[in-house]
């Protein structure tokens, strides 16, 4: 899958996720690469692109040991229950070293999940980790 399709993709998952839940799961998307440990944005979504890239290392905190670790593959996800801000709340492996970084800049996963709607809008979001593991994202060389 190309850059281009797999924004498609993630741009249609907020929509029918939000839709679901009534309200914004998810206000910022980004995916990026973390191929040779160098970082770097390849698409972005959300209210703050100079802050998102700027605190990336204090924000991904929670998140960093999943990051790293090489037992996820395409496909697979974790969440970070309790991320609150600018503090990440979750990432989907969506091609080798190309990760999709997912983030509530208001409330954190724990309270994301208190309102029952928020497992409906979950259907979305496992789908568009199928469709990665099914064709993951590939960067032209």
């Amino acid at each position: 899958m190309t850059l281009d399709q797999a924004t498609k993709l993630i741009k249609s998952c907020a929509e029918q996720m939000d839709a679901w839940y009534k309200r914004a799961v998810f206000d910022e998307w980004a995916v990026i690469s973390l191929a040779g440990r160098r970082g770097r944005v390849l698409a972005y979504i959300g209210p703050r692109r100079e802050g998102f890239q700027k605190n990336f290392l204090t924000d991904v905190a929670a998140l960093r040991e999943g990051l790293l670790n090489p037992k996820y593959s395409v496909g697979d996800f974790e969440f970070a229950r309790q991320g609150i801000g600018s503090a990440f709340e979750s990432f989907m492996v969506v091609g080798q070293g190309i990760y999709l970084i997912c983030n509530n800049t208001v409330q954190s996963m724990d309270s994301i999940t208190q309102d029952s709607r928020w497992l409906g809008a979950q259907v979305p979001f496992v789908e568009l980790s199928d469709r990665f593991r099914a064709n993951p994202l590939a960067l032209a060389v």
